[in-house]
């Protein structure tokens, strides 16, 4: 068989054991080892089986991973997320749809101190809710403004998935953290600016809140200062050069640890709660990598990458015409997969494609991790869509994909921006440089 039968093969029987209810990293796991065995032999694939785990792991520059997470806990723990939502509702939620702006802005302030985006969606679905509720908005303007909001936690510094992208294609992981400010930025401000049209086409779905007075607003800023300040020493301190981004993690989670005391959050249970909820979360995310890896080991020695490549240059659409069909390839499978699952699938396919095409692989980086995020809440496999099912139980999955699809519009909008204006993502980077 040739190259695109073995492949086609290997993710629909990846599909297939999906569907029957195995997780992602285990269906990988399996397929990508008879796939290997398939093509070199049973002993070749044991001793790449036998090694993955152990060379992944031990990665050095993955060690930012925990602590990451660890900070993101610590960060949960102290309450950051209502005093961050309570912020911007001081100062966003006297206008028309102020709260689910409100809710938009604190998902991207605690995106910056988290790292992932289900932890938002979820945090802020707790905090949000029943602020929106009180005051009357509809839940279908509620529930697309928490779990578009939501997404910022993957694109917005510092991010587990931006690390990921990082190591697998050896992109300086500091230049993506700078990246992903700017397009996180728009992103607040496309959502914004959704909630506004939505709000003037209906006005009952979003009313305004009481206006609070200046000492009110910044007395509610001043309890999140601490946090800015950490986001700030993280990011800057990658920029000026002062730590890399492995020992930024550290310091972060540091950082955080003394802002969960200073707040009087953490008591002996609660400290072994975080490390325990880390562990588990870190554990989840290697053993989904090693899964991911191993099955992308079978697609290249089946040679889908350079069958991929020939069938392209064949055709001649061109280089943009090359990243719209990936896009759109994004698009199909973003509906099936979550976004750390489809962006280990994909990105070493499509990589090489995209360096050989001469695109700039931080650039490159930023518009896989967007599509990742439209595919977060995209029906039917919409994993923000899922969580908020899970934690606001009264809202139906039908309100919720009716609430999302405004802010889809303005995902779609937001990555046509940066693929056809690239210095967005790479002003800073180069900067930096």
């Amino acid at each position: 068989m040739g190259s695109w039968q073995i492949s086609i093969i290997g993710f629909c029987a990846m599909l297939f054991l999906m569907a029957l209810g195995m997780p992602i990293a285990f269906a990988m796991l399996i397929v990508g080892a008879l796939g290997i065995t398939s093509i070199v032999g049973l002993k070749a694939a044991l001793g790449m089986l036998g090694q993955l785990p152990v060379s992944v792991t031990m990665n050095y520059e993955l060690s930012v991973v925990p602590m990451f997470v660890l900070m993101g806990t610590f960060v949960n723990r102290a309450n950051l997320s209502r005093d961050l939502y309570d912020a911007a509702h001081a100062f966003l939620g006297h206008r028309r749809g102020g709260l689910a702006m409100a809710t938009v802005a604190a998902c991207g302030g605690f995106a910056a101190v988290c790292g992932s985006s289900l932890a938002t969606a979820a945090t802020m679905s707790q905090v949000a809710m029943p602020s929106m509720r009180r005051y009357g908005f509809s839940d279908t303007l509620a529930v697309g403004s928490i779990a578009s909001g939501g997404t910022l936690g993957i694109l917005i510094p510092p991010s587990v998935v931006l690390v990921i992208y990082g190591i697998m294609t050896g992109t300086d992981i500091g230049k993506l953290f700078l990246a992903g400010i700017l397009p996180g930025l728009l992103t607040i401000g496309l959502y914004m600016l959704t909630i506004a049209i939505t709000t003037t086409i209906n006005p009952a779905s979003g009313p305004r809140a009481e206006r609070m007075d200046y000492q009110e607003r910044f007395r509610r800023l001043k309890r999140v200062s601490a946090m800015a300040l950490l986001f700030i020493f993280i990011i800057g301190g990658i920029y000026l050069g002062i730590f890399t981004p492995t020992e930024a993690g550290g310091a972060g989670a540091f950082g955080a640890f003394v802002f969960a005391l200073w707040r009087r959050a953490l008591t002996p249970k609660i400290f072994l709660d975080c490390l325990l909820e880390t562990a588990k979360i870190t554990t989840m995310l290697f053993i989904v990598l090693v899964g991911a890896i191993l099955f992308s080991n079978f697609v290249n020695l089946a040679g889908l990458p350079k069958a991929l490549s020939d069938a392209i240059t064949r055709h001649g659409v061109g280089p943009m015409g090359v990243i719209a069909n990936m896009m759109l390839v994004y698009f199909v499978l973003g509906c099936f997969l979550d976004s750390l699952a489809m962006i280990l699938l994909t990105v070493p396919i499509f990589f090489p494609i995209v360096s050989r095409l001469g695109f700039d692989a931080v650039w490159f980086g930023i518009v896989v991790v967007m599509i990742s995020e439209l595919a977060l809440i995209t029906p039917p496999v919409g994993m923000n869509l899922f969580v908020i099912n899970s934690t606001i139980e009264d809202v139906k999955l039908a309100t919720i994909y009716r609430g999302i699809i405004p802010f889809a519009i303005a995902d779609v909008v937001r990555i046509t921006i940066i693929i056809l204006v690239p210095w967005i993502p790479l002003v800073l980077p180069r900067l930096a440089g």
